[in-house]
C-alpha cells in the first residue's frame, strides 16, 4: 500500500471512535492491516484474518461483525473478500455502508462500499 492510499484511507475513517480491520491471510494483506492500524492510531476493536478459501467463512464473519464498530476496514485479496462478503451479508448485521476497502478491492461492486485507489483518490458505489 502506497503512502497516498494510506493517507486517503485514514481520511475516510475520519472521526470514527473504533474500527475493525479485516485481512486476507496473505503476508501483504496482513502487513497492510498493521500499517492501517498504526497510521490511524485509534482503537482497533479486532483484527480478523480469513483464508482465501473456506467451507463457509461463518466463524470469521461473526468475529468481524460482532464488535459492531463505527467502521470496518478491509485489506484482502478479491477471491477471499468475495467469499467473506457473501457470508457477511447472509449471516451478520454487517453493513457495506460502514465499510472501507483498500485498492486491491476497488472493483468489488456492492452498494454502499467506499474505498481507496493507489494514487490516493477515493471511490464509492
Amino acid at each position: 500500500m502506497r503512502s497516498d492510499e494510506l493517507a486517503a484511507l485514514v481520511s475516510l475513517i475520519g472521526p470514527a471512535r473504533h474500527i475493525v480491520i479485516g485481512t486476507a491471510a496473505d503476508p501483504v494483506s496482513r502487513a497492510d492491516g498493521a500499517r492501517i492500524a498504526a497510521a490511524w492510531g485509534g482503537l482497533v476493536l479486532a483484527t480478523v484474518t480469513w483464508p482465501e478459501t473456506a467451507a463457509s467463512w461463518l466463524r470469521q464473519a461473526r468475529r468481524f461483525a460482532t464488535p459492531d464498530p463505527d467502521i470496518w476496514v478491509v485489506t484482502a485479496t478479491p477471491a477471499g473478500w468475495a467469499g467473506m462478503a457473501h457470508r457477511l451479508r447472509l449471516s451478520t448485521s454487517w453493513s457495506p455502508h460502514r465499510t472501507i476497502l483498500t485498492s486491491a478491492l476497488a472493483d468489488f461492486a456492492l452498494p454502499g462500499l467506499r474505498g481507496t485507489r493507489p494514487d490516493g483518490t477515493t471511490w464509492e458505489t
